[in-house]
Order: C-alpha cells, then structure tokens, then sequence
C-alpha cells in the first residue's frame, strides 16, 4: 500500500519552510518514526519521520525546495508490495583474483658524470649516497657546480647551494575570473535570527551592565561534588545550573527584568521560562527551560543536555523555542572574554556568560590574590528596567555565585 509523506506542522503562524537533506534514497527500506528528511522553518529544524515501516517509493520534492505545511514530498510503499520492491544496493568493485602487481618502484636519480675532472682526464660516474643524490636531483644541480670530489657529501650539496644564483621567483597563481565571490542563498533559519535582531535593535532601548564575578567557590563544589552527582543523576554538574539558579533569585527581586512592553502596558510575569542559548548545526538557537523554578540542579543541567543534544542533531521542535522570559547566553564556551548581549524580543533582560579567567584581584586585606573571574554582562530594556534595577539585579548574581550556598537556602 502506498503513502504519502507530508510536510508536518511547524509551529505557529509557519505556513512554508525549506526541505533540507534527504537522509534516505528512493528503494531504502526505512523503519517506522525513522527520520527521512529535514526541514528547516524560520524557527527551526526538524527532521520528518517515516509513518510506517516500508521502502521509500518516490521522492517527490528535492533539496532546497519551498514547501508548504501539507504538502506532499514523498510516497512510501508498505505492506506486501514493500517486501517485493527491490532495495537499492551500492555496486561495489569485486577484487581481482590476483592481487595488482606494486608499481615498480621509482628509479634512483644519478649524476651524470663529467666530460673530464679537474686535471682534464675523464672520469665515471660521481659517486655519492642515496640521499645526497636525491638531494642533487631535486634541486637540479648542475654537476659543474658540485666540485672534483670523488665521493660526494651532503656538505658539498649545501655549498654548491648557497653559491647558487637568485632562484627564480615562485609562480603566483592566478585566480581564474569570477571566482572571488559566491552568492549563497540565506536560510529560513539565519533570516529570522536576521530579523529579530534587527527588531530588537529598532524596538527596544537596549543597555548593558557588567560586573565581575570570583567562581572559586562554584569551581570548588563541582570538583568536591561533581564525581557523586554525576553518578546519581547520570550528568554532569556544570555552571548553567548555577546561573539559572542565581538568575530566578535576581528576578524574584527585580520582576521588571521578566516582564516586557506590550503596547502601552507592562506586562509582569509570575513564570520564570528560562532561554538557554546553544549553538546547533544550523545555527545558534534559544530552547527554553519551562517553568525552570520548580527545577533541581539535575534536572536543569539534564534539560539543557538534552536541548543541547537536540540542537546539535536539527532535532529542536518549534514548541522547545517558543515563549521565554529571560534568557541566559554562554559566550565563554567559544572563548568570549567580553561581550554585549542583544535581547531576544520580546524579553527585557538577557545574561551574558563568559570565560573563566585567572586575574589579579585585591583581597578584603589589600592582599593581591589570583582569582578565577568571569565578567558577566545584563544588557535590558531601559524602557522598563532602569539602571538601578539592572545593576542591583546583577549584583544578585554575583552574590549567588560567589556564595553558592544562598542557593541552596534560598536566602
């Protein structure tokens, strides 16, 4: 029995999206849910996955093609006709009977011997070893330059190379014509990151705050802890757990840098959906953390693995992107020392992370001490968030960091 494969629904207010790379070929046989192709919206990449067991029939829509949500990209066969359809097999070379006979090894390069010697009299063939006439061949030397010594050394080579004459320059190559650039189409995907960033430019007063954050503390717990909770939770401990953690406690403080501009109004939000940006095969995406305030340790640091996981496969749905009301951006993973994070609208507040870095710092007694230190940076909406209020919020952060049992106790 034949079916068809449809462009699935990818969210709201997406009516078209791009067929990405197929990942089966007409007469595979493919498993039920197997992925067969992807397609890439302005939200998101997905990969669509077979109805039923079969072979895949007829693909009906290529690479690169605009395709509609229902439309039709494929026909699968299934059933009985599926188990008589020949399955498409590589040809591959059958080895001979007898093995390829090695081709003949190179000829060694010998020096041709001179018309006479230095005296005028004949003589044979310079004699030198393998390497030196290897060395006498790839350079071309001319044996009149290598001198009347009967056997022939390395040195001898050298020196008849330095008084050698100015080689000629090396050939520059030329570029052919109409190579020096390349015009390649934007995705869905990277037009809409385009977009939004443009719009949160244009539509929001944005601002950034810094400060400077000591991780001894956090470095020590997850060296002190880490082994244990990665053997009962099955992940590992990292710093984005913290820093959810600390950043649910500055917005509990500071609710104005979780809400947003909604025309005339502020509209103030009592959930806390947390956007965690990752970087993904098609590019740099924000899967959101759902109510991330009722969330451990572990299952923070689980969620992000298994969006990171996602990510990185073009397996993100558009339902994981949607919402958000704060977001959390690690640039110190790609080694950022400092940045300026652009919000993502329509939130007001965005943190950005960055890499962890030994740094002099004056201790409570004027001591100089090395501190590993990361420079965190809050850029906001001034709109509704004012300095004070953006400031204060990071220092919040900064005060869960360095004294990471705050929050444990929730103090």
């Amino acid at each position: 029995m034949a079916i068809e494969l449809r462009v699935p629904a990818l969210g709201e207010s997406i009516s078209q999206a791009t067929l990405g790379t197929w990942l089966k070929k007409e007469g595979d046989p493919v498993e039920a849910d197997e992925p067969l192709v992807e397609v890439e919206s302005e939200k998101a990449t997905v990969a669509v996955p077979a109805p039923a067991k079969g072979v895949l029939k007829k693909i009906l829509k290529v690479s690169g093609d605009t395709v509609a949500v229902g439309e039709v990209v494929a026909e699968l066969e299934t059933g009985s006709a599926a188990n008589e359809a020949p399955s498409r097999k590589t040809a591959e070379a059958k080895p001979s009977a007898q093995a390829a006979a090695p081709p003949p090894a190179p000829k060694e390069a010998t020096v041709p011997p001179p018309a006479s010697a230095a005296n005028g009299s004949p003589r044979g063939p310079l004699r030198a070893p393998p390497s030196v006439r290897r060395l006498i061949a790839e350079e071309g030397l001319d044996e009149a330059a290598l001198g009347g010594a009967p056997v022939l050394r390395r040195a001898d080579v050298e020196r008849a190379l330095s008084l050698r004459s100015v080689p000629a320059p090396e050939k520059v190559p030329v570029r052919p014509p109409g190579e020096r650039e390349r015009a390649v189409p934007m995705s869905p995907l990277r037009r809409t990151v385009a977009r939004r960033l443009l719009e949160a430019q244009q539509n929001a007063a944005i601002l950034t705050t810094f400060n400077e954050v000591d991780m001894a503390r956090v470095l020590a717990l997850r060296e002190k802890h880490g082994p244990a909770f990665q053997e009962r939770y099955g992940v590992k401990l990292g710093f984005m757990s913290f820093f959810v953690k600390a950043s649910l406690e500055a917005l509990r403080t500071f609710p104005a840098v979780n809400a947003e501009v909604r025309g005339t109004d502020i509209i103030y939000k009592d959930h806390y959906d947390i956007g965690v940006a990752v970087g993904g095969g098609k590019g740099l995406v924000v899967p959101v953390l759902r109510d991330a305030d009722l969330l451990s340790f572990a299952e923070v640091e689980k969620r992000v693995a298994e969006l990171a996981k996602k990510a990185r496969e073009n397996r993100i749905a558009p339902s994981d992107l949607e919402g958000g009301t704060f977001t959390i951006s690690n640039g110190g993973v790609y080694g950022s020392l400092l940045s300026t994070p652009i919000l993502n609208p329509p939130q007001s507040g965005i943190l950005g992370l960055h890499k962890i870095e030994k740094r002099a710092v004056v201790g409570p007694k004027d001591e100089v001490l090395v501190r590993p230190m990361m420079y965190v940076a809050l850029s906001y909406d001034h709109r509704l968030v004012d300095g004070r209020e953006a400031v204060s919020f990071l220092v919040r952060v900064k005060e869960c960091i360095e004294e990471p049992e705050r929050l444990l106790l929730e103090a």
